[in-house]
């Protein structure tokens, strides 16, 4: 009887610990920062070389109550892909096209918030389906501006545990940033099991459509990620879209959270016709 209690308050305590964060995940979007949200980029990354990322877009958008900056990524000619909580409460985006340097775009577009597709369960308090689409005017393909390829529906069981994937954005520089730089940034991530990012943030927020990567030396998504692609680096596939880190911050060392992809073809597929073989 006694192993028996002491056995049940084990699993009592390893089920609050899945339960209850160690630390609390936020968008990227809602870190607070001491200047303009729109400039920096991703913590202790690389700086991209034109064209390197095509794929990439930047997201300005504005509300009647203020304005600010995610990313996103090209699946389509007319389609792209970014956060919910980017699109949220967004009256319109400006849409910076085949961008290294932020405001040196080869091309822009503004959208209204008619031609957002906001995942209709987004639930902001658990960060769950955190994923938009949205319709653009069709735009041309070359070096500088191509979509991403989404993952084939066989990876759908794939958990990319171990993998390597790069993130791109210009989030920002770090935690307590007092220089800037408007230049497309880059850094190469590693896939982690679920097991361990719930860990950290528990098993409400990170359920079997969540994928993280593990933080090294600080080098993380940040605010003004938030959207932005993780891309597959043995494939080239969009495997997750930028959605939460610790509130700790940035450099703090803890996972960074993405939509996974994969549990999401058939909404992708379902709301704009873009599929994978």
């Amino acid at each position: 009887m006694k192993l028996f209690v002491v056995f049940a308050l084990f699993v009592a305590t390893a089920s609050a610990a899945l339960l209850n964060p160690v630390e609390r995940p936020v968008h990227p979007r809602d870190l607070p920062v001491i200047f303009d949200q729109q400039q920096g980029r991703i913590t202790n990354g690389q700086t991209a070389s034109e064209g390197q990322f095509p794929h990439q877009v930047g997201l300005s958008f504005t509300s009647s109550s203020g304005s600010w900056w995610c990313g996103g990524s090209i699946i389509s000619n007319d389609y792209l892909l970014t956060a919910a909580h980017c699109t949220s409460g967004a009256t319109f985006v400006t849409v910076y096209f085949g961008a290294t340097a932020r405001n040196s775009p080869k091309a822009t577009q503004t959208v209204a918030s008619s031609n957002f597709i906001q995942h209709a369960s987004y639930n902001a308090l658990v960060l769950r389906n955190d994923i938009s689409l949205i319709k653009v005017a069709s735009v041309s393909f070359s070096s500088y501006i191509n979509k991403v390829a989404l993952p084939k529906i066989s990876s759908s069981y794939s958990t990319y545990s171990g993998e390597k994937a790069t993130a791109s954005g210009w989030g920002l520089v770090s935690d307590s940033a007092t220089a800037v730089s408007s230049s497309l940034q880059y850094a190469s991530l590693q896939v982690i099991d679920n097991s361990v990012c719930a860990n950290t943030y528990g098993s409400l927020v990170v359920t079997s459509r969540t994928i993280c990567t593990a933080t090294p030396s600080g080098t993380s998504t940040c605010s003004g990620d938030s959207g932005g692609p993780l891309v597959s680096a043995s494939t080239g596939e969009l495997i997750g879209v930028t959605s939460f880190v610790s509130s700790a911050g940035c450099e703090s060392g803890s996972p960074a959270g993405f939509v996974r992809v994969t549990a999401y073809l058939d909404w992708i597929k379902e709301n704009s016709g873009v599929y994978s073989s």
